[in-house]
């Protein structure tokens, strides 16, 4: 693959998909489990959820990961990687998910 491009998503680890179900309506999705299995099923080349050790999101606190314990706004970072053109027709399938997801594109060169 030539024209690789990384896209990140960060969004609060709290954060649920819009119910598809009727046991959804009971505890919906985590938002980032949703995004995980849409981007496998899209055809994704590369998916990988970053656990966030220490971080915040525009306008909240600042969070530390803890075992025990973690708050509900604690940061997130997904990252996608595949063609551009595909990572922008992902973004435009799911955005009504996206809404509240802070995005960043990436050119990416390749080392090798």
């Amino acid at each position: 693959m030539q024209n690789m491009t990384a896209l990140r998503l960060y969004f609060p680890q709290s954060a649920r998909a819009k119910p598809t179900r009727f046991w959804h309506h009971l505890s919906a999705p985590a938002l980032s489990h949703h995004l995980l299995k849409a981007a496998r099923q899209a055809g994704i080349h590369q998916v990988i959820v970053h656990n966030v050790h220490a971080g915040y999101l525009p306008g909240k606190k600042l969070t530390h990961h803890h075992i025990e314990s973690t708050p509900a706004h604690h940061p997130l970072c997904m990252e996608l990687i595949d063609a551009e053109d595909r990572l922008r027709h992902f973004v435009k399938q799911h955005a009504q998910e996206l809404r509240h997801v802070h995005a960043v594109l990436f050119q990416c060169e390749l080392a090798l």
